[in-house]
């Protein structure tokens, strides 16, 4: 990692987070750093790599099959859901962001809302894109909702349920399922509406206490609709709505 990621660390705002019992107590050494597990600047370095940059979206590419829309739907919900979860604590956490990885409840509880969030960015690209679909290529919004519903479902196929995406995982599926099948296609605009899952699950399930939530939270929700912007206009942008209900030849 280069000298500018260590500057950036290193000048991150100085915050205190706290978390409740049931999550995590900043500062107190996890049983793997009891038992003489060192945690290095550069290892914590190498996370925020792997967490932030791994999912950076890259050259824009067009979207006109099935394929691509899936493709699409997996990287930037990624994206957003990695994005906007690491940078709420590293905001909230201050120069303690490092500390934080020697915590295995934290840890836990972090990867329980990092699949969370990935799932609400899931239902709420796939409600934008299906309002999008729609609208370009001038069909039936049964067509659309059979498309994404398949979509969104070999998504969801392909992932499986990791192991470490907890009990509720299961549930968090469903939901999605269960808004595909009530949408409106018909009533989809071309704005923040279709984006109100993925700013609520956010402050719902980062690892952060309720106390501090509550002052954080129509920030927080603000900021997750504004990442969203760049995404919408680059499925604008790249979009072939026609090419992709072609049928298959």
């Amino acid at each position: 990692m280069g000298n500018r990621a260590r500057e950036r660390l290193n000048h991150i705002e100085k915050k205190t987070i706290t978390f409740s019992q049931s999550l995590v107590n900043v500062g107190k050494r996890s049983d793997s750093a009891k038992s003489g597990m060192k945690f290095k600047a550069a290892d914590v370095l190498g996370w925020m790599r792997d967490y932030l940059g791994a999912s950076r979206r890259g050259r824009s590419v067009p979207v006109a099959t099935p394929e691509d829309l899936r493709r699409f739907l997996e990287t930037r919900s990624s994206h957003i859901a990695q994005t906007a979860l690491y940078g709420y604590i590293r905001a909230r956490s201050g120069t303690r962001y490092p500390e934080l990885f020697q915590n295995d409840e934290f840890i836990k509880s972090l990867n329980i809302a990092k699949w969370q969030i990935w799932l609400a960015c899931l239902s709420d690209l796939a409600v934008y894109s299906g309002g999008l679909i729609r609208r370009r290529a001038n069909v039936p919004a049964q067509r659309v909702a059979e498309l994404i519903k398949a979509t969104v479902e070999q998504a969801l196929a392909a992932l499986g349920t990791p192991p470490d995406a907890g009990e509720a995982f299961a549930e968090g599926v469903r939901r999605v399922q269960a808004r595909l099948a009530s949408t409106d296609w018909t009533s989809i605009a071309d704005d923040d509406a279709p984006f109100r899952e993925s700013p609520a699950a956010l402050v719902e399930w980062a690892p952060i206490a309720d106390e501090l939530k509550q002052f954080d939270a129509e920030i927080v929700k603000g900021s997750v609709r504004f990442r969203w912007h760049e995404i919408r206009r680059d499925l604008r942008d790249n979009l072939d709505a026609e090419a992709l209900l072609r049928p298959p030849e």
